[in-house]
């Protein structure tokens, strides 16, 4: 039997494991050898901030992954995870005088991208930073959908049950900015967890307001009529896996359950069924709860006006850009037949590190020609102990 250290160890080992298998989604997302600013404003990338060039004091700014490596190789960044319609910074107004490497010709600023103080190393409404060596509580964090910010879950107004096993969240602040979304979340989202103490015990219980009248109102209702739950708590378990392994099926529901929705408003519907939901903390919802939103007009009018038209886009989701990534160009990579016998984590490290070794490998030897220098040992020593290195800072970073 393994001793409770052996245990410890294994343990650590299948935690890094998955954070590593988060972190390589990410980045394999997004394109690390070209800057994505001609694509203009990216549906969704890898976005990294630069303490070396744009420090909290100065205007926030973000990079491109193609950036972070060539660009600022060195430099103090950090990931910001991904972010949705951004444009790469790196290089333009706010950087003064320094210039990207792949494309200098930059406008002075992007207009339309949106920052917040996760630019300047700060989450959560603690405002601190991450990680952060004065918290001793071992925490994890969840981003927000919509502002995209990241929250210390025991900050976030509410207790959800195994919330690293849901899909997506929505803090209690935009919520209320698109008040709209309680009306689905007392319907579609996860039950609200309050905890009820007794003399003896506390337990915790879900509480839905309505509940019982909904059940009444069910019962009366045909099978095709009867608003339909995205997801039981059985079929919640039976597809519990890595988030990079869950199926595109999962994540966008039934294109033909959510064409059927448009005819009439679902929304009104909903509202007319008189469910409610304490409107208090922030909101987690199961995989395909955005085929359940109304596409009627008035309702995309709505979408629009609160800025939050990117909810009725079934691919704007973290697990539709990762399964993208897994795709391509990884999972196309001529280097996936060799590696067939690895598991997905070591398949990617593998691909990763042999883009960035060629990468790397070319640009060092057309450095040495162009500045008419020999290929010495020491120097190729010198350019090998630099790509661990930076392997060393990028395994180090860590996933948020």
């Amino acid at each position: 039997m393994a001793s409770n250290k052996e245990d410890a160890d294994i343990d650590d080992a299948a935690i890094n494991e998955e954070e590593l298998e988060k972190a390589l989604c990410v980045l394999a997302g997004s394109d690390p050898e070209n800057c994505s600013y001609s694509r203009g404003y990216v549906k969704r990338q890898a976005v990294f901030a630069c303490n070396t060039c744009t420090p909290s004091a100065a205007e926030p700014a973000g990079v491109c992954l193609a950036c972070a490596n060539k660009c600022h190789d060195g430099h103090d960044i950090f990931e910001l995870y991904t972010k949705r319609n951004f444009r790469c910074d790196c290089g333009n107004g706010k950087f003064g005088e320094f210039n990207c490497q792949l494309i200098p010709a930059k406008d002075e600023e992007n207009s339309r991208n949106h920052y917040n103080h996760n630019f300047s190393g700060c989450y959560c409404s603690c405002d601190r930073p991450y990680p952060d060596t004065d918290d001793q509580a071992n925490d994890e964090m969840i981003q927000c959908i919509i502002c995209e910010d990241w929250f210390h879950s025991r900050h976030l107004g509410c207790t959800a049950a195994e919330p690293e096993e849901l899909q997506e969240m929505i803090c209690e602040a935009c919520m209320n900015k698109f008040p709209v979304l309680w009306t689905y979340a007392a319907h579609f989202a996860v039950a609200p967890v309050v905890s009820v103490s007794h003399p003896e015990e506390e337990v915790e219980v879900d509480v839905v307001e309505g509940a019982e009248q909904v059940e009444d109102s069910e019962s009366s209702q045909s099978q095709d009529e009867q608003p339909s739950v995205s997801h039981t708590k059985q079929e919640e378990a039976a597809n519990r896996s890595s988030p990079c392994k869950r199926t595109h099926e999962e994540m966008t529901g039934s294109p033909a359950k959510a064409t059927a929705k448009t005819a009439v408003c679902r929304l009104k519907e909903l509202q007319a069924a008189g469910q409610e939901r304490p409107r208090q903390g922030a909101v987690f919802w199961p995989y395909s709860w955005r085929s359940e939103l109304c596409t009627c007009t008035s309702c995309k009018r709505t979408y629009v006006a609160g800025e939050v038209q990117f909810l009725m886009d079934q691919t704007d989701t973290i697990l539709a850009y990762e399964k993208k990534g897994l795709d391509e160009p990884f999972g196309q990579h001529p280097l996936m037949a060799l590696t067939s016998s690895m598991n997905r984590v070591q398949q990617l490290e593998v691909i990763y590190g042999f883009n960035e070794l060629t990468t790397s490998m070319t640009a060092f030897l057309d450095q040495c020609e162009a500045e008419g220098k020999m290929v010495t040992v020491e120097a190729v020593h010198e350019f090998f102990e630099e790509l661990r290195a930076r392997k060393r800072r990028r395994t180090n970073a860590g996933y948020q």
